[in-house]
């Protein structure tokens, strides 16, 4: 199924839930409502014209010019059949997620797809975004005491941590670049 067959699959099931489309380029993807998300995420994995079976990666973006932040979820369909049976060209495709900046929460998905539950902990600790319903949201890299999220862009890197001085990659003692 190609990437504007699966958008428009999309808006007939939810409408207006699917607010943008972008099937140029190497990642195509829409743009889903956050209040909805976890619906269209169940239509995407259990249709059988989609069957989305797997969640590679949750990544975040860090809108910040817009005052927003984004969890874009890449879905790849792996095929399932009997040997020398043939099973179609398998599709991928990515959906994003967007809300607020000052406020970020969106709904897990990790019921749907356990690849989810580390990811979305991923995107929490180092962007900030809470998923409303997580079974064990906490932060995964960074300490528990950790101030701050490290991936939005004005973060401010610390100058010390727990007396363990902040350097960059230029071993300068300014964390500001």
């Amino acid at each position: 199924m190609t990437p504007e067959e699966i958008c428009e699959l999309l808006r007939d099931e939810f409408g207006d839930v699917i607010e943008a489309t972008a099937v140029s380029g190497a990642r195509p993807y829409a743009t889903v409502a956050a209040q909805r998300w976890p619906d269209v995420a169940r239509f995407l994995r259990d249709d059988p014209r989609l069957n989305f079976n797997m969640l590679r990666c949750v990544s975040s973006l860090d809108l910040m010019a817009e005052g927003k932040l984004a969890a874009i979820y890449d879905l790849n369909q792996i095929p399932q059949g009997r040997p020398g049976e043939d099973l179609g060209c398998p599709h991928v495709f990515a959906v994003r997620v967007v809300t607020d900046r000052d406020d970020p929460h969106l709904p897990t998905v990790s019921d749907l797809w356990p690849t989810a539950d580390w990811h979305e902990r991923e995107a929490f600790d180092l962007m900030g975004i809470v998923f409303d319903g997580h079974p064990d949201l906490r932060r995964i890299l960074c300490p528990e005491d950790w101030v701050g999220h490290p991936l939005r862009k004005d973060y401010e890197f610390p100058v010390e941590y727990h007396g363990i001085p902040g350097t960059t990659e230029h071993e300068l003692q300014s964390p500001r670049h």
